[in-house]
C-alpha cells in the first residue's frame, strides 16, 4: 500500500511536470512559479496550504529559510522521503530558494483547528510544554523559539499551526530517535529526547487543536532569545 501511494504521488508529480513543459512548448502554460510547483500541489494543496492527509504538511507562510533548508535537506538525502528525495534529486540551490520563497510568501486561510482526541489532563499538559515548558526537565517552551503566536521567527524557525497531530507526533518522532536531523548543533533533537510519549501526544494535540493566528506574520530575526543553540538558526 504504501508503495502504491507513493508511486502515485511520483506519477502525480511528473505529469504536472511533464504538463507543464509540454504546455511551454506551444505558448499555453504560463512561465510563473505557481505553474511551476505544481507538482507540489498534489500532496501539499495548490497554495501549500496542506491537505487531508495527515503526513503532507502545511508549507505556506513558514519562513523561506527554513522551507529551503528543508527543501536541501530532501534533495540531498538528510530527510527520507522517496517522492520528494526524488523530485529534488536535481534541482539547483538557487531554484529551491525561490520555490522556497514562493510558499513563503503565500497565506491561504489556517484550516479549521481539530478537536482533540485525547484527555483535558493530557491536553493542558500540552498546552504547558507549548507556553511554558518544563525546566524541571529541561524542556523549553515551543514559543520561546516558534514565537508567541507560533507562527516562526525569521529565518528559518517554522510556524507550528495548521498542522495536523500525527504529523506532529510522527516528525518529534523522527528527531527523538535520528531519523530526522538538522544541521549540528541539533536542538530539536536534544528538544524531542527530553520529551515522553505523553510529552509529544499532549503538545501535538494541543497545536493540532489552536486555531491559526490573526496575524500570521513572522518574529523578526533575533527578536527571540534561544534557549538552545540550534544549528539551523545560527546566531
Amino acid at each position: 500500500m504504501l508503495r502504491r501511494r507513493i508511486a502515485a504521488v511520483v506519477l502525480t508529480g511528473l505529469v504536472a511536470v511533464v504538463a507543464h513543459a509540454q504546455g511551454a512548448q506551444t505558448g499555453r502554460a504560463p512561465d510563473t512559479m505557481q505553474a511551476r510547483v505544481l507538482a507540489c500541489a498534489a500532496c501539499h494543496g495548490a497554495h501549500g496550504e496542506g491537505t487531508d492527509n495527515d503526513y503532507f504538511p502545511r508549507l505556506a507562510g513558514k519562513p523561506a529559510g527554513y522551507l529551503y533548508n528543508q527543501l536541501i535537506a530532501f534533495r540531498d538525502g538528510r530527510r527520507q522521503y522517496p517522492p520528494m528525495n526524488y523530485l529534488l534529486a536535481y534541482l539547483p540551490d538557487a531554484y529551491l530558494h525561490r520555490i522556497a520563497e514562493y510558499f513563503a510568501g503565500e497565506r491561504p486561510p489556517y484550516p479549521v483547528a481539530s478537536t482533540p482526541a485525547i484527555s483535558a489532563t493530557l491536553l493542558a499538559r500540552g498546552q504547558q510544554l507549548a507556553k511554558v515548558g518544563d525546566p524541571s526537565q529541561k524542556i523549553p517552551a515551543c514559543v520561546s523559539c516558534h514565537g508567541a503566536a507560533l507562527t516562526g521567527m525569521e529565518p528559518a524557525i517554522p510556524g507550528l499551526l495548521g498542522l495536523h497531530a500525527d504529523y506532529i507526533s510522527a516528525q518529534l518522532g523522527a528527531w527523538r530517535y535520528g531519523t530526522r536531523k538538522s544541521y549540528a548543533p541539533d536542538c530539536m533533537h536534544e528538544v524531542a529526547s527530553r520529551l515522553t510519549n505523553d510529552d509529544i501526544t499532549a503538545v501535538a494535540a494541543w497545536l493540532a487543536a489552536s486555531p491559526g493566528p490573526a496575524n500570521p506574520a513572522f518574529a523578526p530575526a533575533g527578536s527571540l532569545k534561544m534557549p538552545l543553540r540550534c544549528g539551523s538558526e545560527p546566531q
